[in-house]
C-alpha cells in the first residue's frame, strides 16, 4: 500500500513537471522554426490541397552529388518530406519513414528528404549518423522558390503516381500513418 503510493506520486511529480517544462520546450521548438520559416509567415506556402496536381522542378540537387529528375518519378508514388535536423518531431519521423522506403521502394515507392537547415552542411552527417537511405536535399533559397516549405515541421506530402496529391500533413505522424501511406501505392 505505501509503495502504490510513493508509484503513484513519482507519476504525479512528473507530470506536474512535464506540465511545467512542455510549454517552455514547445515554445523553444517555435521560435527556430520560425527562425527558418517554419512558422507561420506571409512566404509560407499552404499545405497543398488533396486531388490538386502538384509540380516538381525537372531536376533536384541531391546531398550525395547526384540529381533527382522529375522524369525518373513519372509513374512513382512520391513523399515529399520536409525535415530539419534540430527538429525532434523530425528525428523521431525519420525512422518509420526510413522502413517504409525500404520495405516499399521495389514497388515503386520514392521518399525525397527536403532539409530546410540554415545551410547545408550538417545535413550529410545527420543522415549518415542516422542511416538514412532513401535521397535527400538541401531546401536552398533556389530550389525553395520551386518548392515552398509550407507551414510546420515536419511536412509530408505524398504525390501519386498520377501526380496529384494524394495526402498532406504537417507535423510529427503516428507510425501506423506513415505506413498507411503504402495504401497509394
Amino acid at each position: 500500500m505505501h509503495e502504490q503510493r510513493r508509484t503513484h506520486f513519482k507519476g504525479f511529480v512528473a507530470g506536474v513537471v512535464a506540465a511545467i517544462l512542455a510549454p517552455a520546450v514547445r515554445g523553444q521548438a517555435m521560435t527556430q522554426a520560425a527562425a527558418i520559416g517554419g512558422g507561420k509567415q506571409k512566404n509560407s506556402a499552404s499545405l497543398p490541397s488533396v486531388g490538386s496536381t502538384f509540380g516538381l522542378p525537372s531536376r533536384i540537387a541531391l546531398m550525395n552529388g547526384e540529381e533527382l529528375h522529375a522524369r525518373d518519378l513519372q509513374g512513382k508514388l512520391l513523399v515529399l518530406e520536409y525535415w530539419a535536423t534540430w527538429c525532434p518531431f523530425c528525428a523521431r519521423q525519420m525512422p518509420h519513414l526510413e522502413e517504409l522506403y525500404k520495405k516499399k521502394r521495389g514497388q515503386g515507392l520514392v521518399v525525397l528528404g527536403l532539409s530546410v537547415d540554415k545551410e547545408g552542411t550538417e545535413v550529410p552527417a545527420y543522415i549518415k549518423k542516422h542511416g538514412v537511405s532513401f535521397p535527400v536535399a538541401w531546401l536552398s533559397p533556389e530550389l525553395s522558390r520551386q518548392l515552398p516549405k509550407p507551414a510546420g515541421l515536419p511536412v509530408t506530402i505524398v504525390i501519386g503516381r498520377d501526380g496529384r496529391v494524394k495526402m498532406a500533413e504537417a507535423g510529427e505522424m503516428f507510425p501506423e500513418d506513415i505506413a498507411g501511406i503504402a495504401k497509394f501505392l
